[in-house]
């Protein structure tokens, strides 16, 4: 692995020495960069300058942030479903500087060169855990560099309008010489892990929308596998599959946004473009997007992104031929060779071959009645999940080069940091 980053130690190493608490106390949404415009209001102002994109260095430090895999991490220690063994909660054990609870999560990202995949939610571990040093840093930024693929040769391009941007992001979102990261979260594999949890929990699953069982589930109550007194609803398990890709997506943002205060860099972090619009739903209408692949049915409202062919693809048809065979395939993910629970792949505990030998296996009932759920969900609503999109983008991190004459102009002392005012001088050599 060649090192990207020669003569760059002095800026991890101011990242790495910056006090979280300043950070914390002193992120605040910058939204003013080098080249923009306030084109009218008590806060008018035009910039002087040129916009300065951000270096190679500052984009790789801002994705580390966001997405850096960190070691491993612990999973779940412990669960009534599985007493005398470790549970099979978990589908992933590489840590990320982010909840790895939504597993499939990639951070795409825009600049004036193009768009750019880093495809870190697969990547093993490249240090031991935990980070000692600003080298483990520099080590975990160089992994990311090394993942990460364009995959256009033109910045993000969309329509300074509604519905593809918000009214008041019209002036400034993905201005030239910005950088900015959208994650992107594929529900289908996570909706699979939940449906599995819930059925190991001897849950039955219930279309409450069409008020009838997800399937023909009544074999496996009558086994005992399912429960009378369990039922788990098709709008709640989404709803919380919404909310955890939602934590996940926003904490990698936040992320970013302190390493920005640790750098000296401006942005923000914001929901205020279409994800919908950033993937390509609009591509028909000269507005390509990222250039996901779309699906629509008169059973949902709108477009379904279902994946960035070669690059980022859904476990839901038409990437398999239908649910059951998706089902299996995030069983052979977990308890094949070289899968999440083969003894003989690497982890966290001090003796990982038993911890993952401890693991109960699923039996073929139950892989028979995860298929059974999950087709059935497929075939009523025409996606998977059934009542939200299956891929979803954002919020979204902007980071560029703020005009310092600005916030003098407009604000009181103090708002920004020292490492704002001192950052072109050491990241430019520009006085």
């Amino acid at each position: 692995m060649a090192d990207a980053f020669p003569g760059q130690d002095d800026f991890f190493q101011q990242v790495w020495d910056f006090p979280l608490g300043e950070a914390l106390t002193g992120r605040r949404a910058r939204r003013f960069a080098m080249g923009m415009e306030v084109p009218g209001g008590p806060l008018a102002f035009k910039s002087e300058y040129e916009p300065l994109p951000l270096s190679e260095t500052e984009q790789a430090i801002l994705i580390c942030a966001a997405t850096g895999v960190t070691g491993w991490h612990f999973g779940v220690p412990f669960s009534t479903s599985s007493p005398n063994a470790y549970p099979s909660y978990t589908l992933r054990f590489s840590g990320h500087t982010y909840p790895t609870r939504v597993g499939s999560l990639q951070l795409f990202y825009t600049d004036d060169d193009g768009i750019y995949m880093v495809s870190a939610a697969d990547l093993p571990p490249a240090v031991s855990q935990p980070s000692q040093d600003m080298g483990d840093l520099r080590t975990i930024t160089q992994q990311l560099r090394d993942s990460t693929t364009k995959i256009s040769d033109k910045r993000l391009e969309l329509p300074r309008e509604a519905p593809h941007l918000h009214e008041h992001n019209l002036w400034n979102a993905n201005f030239p010489g910005s950088t900015l990261l959208m994650p992107v979260a594929d529900l289908s594999e996570y909706f699979l892990q939940i449906l599995t949890l819930s059925l190991m929990n001897h849950y039955q699953i219930y279309d409450d929308i069409a008020g009838r069982p997800a399937g023909n589930i009544e074999p496996y109550v009558r086994s005992g596998m399912l429960w009378e007194s369990r039922q788990a609803s098709i709008s709640s398990l989404e709803h919380n599959l919404s909310l955890a890709a939602n934590t996940s997506t926003s904490i990698m943002g936040h992320n970013a946004v302190l390493s920005m205060q640790a750098m000296g860099l401006g942005g923000w972090l914001y929901t205020g473009i279409n994800g919908l619009s950033a993937m390509g739903a609009y591509a028909d209408e000269g507005v390509p997007g990222m250039g996901f692949r779309f699906v629509s049915d008169d059973r949902y409202t709108g477009p379904n992104p279902i994946g960035l062919d070669g690059h980022f693809e859904t476990m839901c048809p038409p990437r398999y031929p239908d649910m059951r065979t998706a089902a299996r395939e995030l069983v052979t993910k977990m308890f094949g060779e070289g899968g999440t629970y083969d003894p003989k792949t690497e982890g966290a505990f001090a003796r990982t071959d038993e911890v993952k030998g401890s693991v109960v296996r699923y039996s073929e009932e139950f892989i028979e009645c995860l298929g059974e759920v999950a087709q059935y969900i497929y075939d009523t609503y025409g996606r998977f999940p059934g009542t939200i999109p299956t891929m979803m983008a954002g919020p979204y991190v902007q980071a560029q080069h703020i005009d310092l004459d600005f916030y003098d102009t407009h604000f009181q002392p103090g708002a920004y940091l020292e490492t704002h005012r001192q950052h072109m001088a050491k990241w430019h050599e520009m006085a």
